[in-house]
């Protein structure tokens, strides 16, 4: 299936290529993600966990960049990864372009994603997924613009002098699926109220 999102960065585009490229720095700012490590291919290790009701999902899984244009400022990331007490798995394939917006930079997101074994059970409402697919999207946003408005976020100083990099952000917490999806039900039901 594919999802599309789409978010602003409070920075010219040059400037959110480069913090979007910092891989390990912005990673802590995805809800439920931590990445572990790298791979010898300059790949990402990495784990998500998600808490649907009583159950908990880990997926643990590997990504690599497999285009990176500086100058179109568009990169594509390809990922697969498990749930690891062995509830399926899912891949995926994340284009993301920039363009110059009224608030900085307008971050265009297009990911393909197939899921397997019984979490693929998840996948059968495609309005519900897209709909969390958009909340997890603005919570990344929200917390890549706290990142970057925190003092000593890096960029260039008043004098012209590179800033000092800004500390890491905080590990971020499991995504409750739960709320998640109350939230989508929810804006389902406006919806639905709305053409009523």
């Amino acid at each position: 299936m594919e999802i599309r999102n789409s978010f602003e960065i409070p920075l010219p585009p040059d400037e959110a290529w480069n913090v979007l490229m910092d891989i390990p720095r912005i990673a802590p700012c995805m809800p439920g993600a931590a990445l572990t490590g790298q791979t010898g291919d300059g790949g990402y290790e990495g784990q998500v966990a998600v808490r649907l009701g009583p159950v908990a999902l880990s997926f643990k899984g590997v990504a690599h960049f497999i285009e990176r244009d500086a100058a179109a400022r568009r990169a594509r990331l390809k990922g697969q990864g498990a749930d690891q007490k062995g509830r399926g798995g899912a891949s995926g394939l994340v284009t993301f372009e920039l363009s110059p917006s009224g608030a900085g930079t307008r971050a265009d997101i297009t990911t393909e994603v197939a899921l397997s074994g019984p979490v693929a059970q998840y996948g059968r409402g495609t309005g519900v997924i897209q709909g969390v697919a958009t909340q997890l999207c603005n919570q990344f946003a929200d917390n890549l613009r706290a990142l970057i408005a925190a003092p000593g976020a890096g960029g260039t100083a008043p004098d012209g002098t590179p800033a000092a990099p800004a500390a890491a952000p905080p590990a971020a917490k499991p995504i409750s699926g739960f709320s998640l999806i109350l939230t989508v039900l929810w804006q389902s039901l406006r919806r639905l109220w709305s053409r009523a």
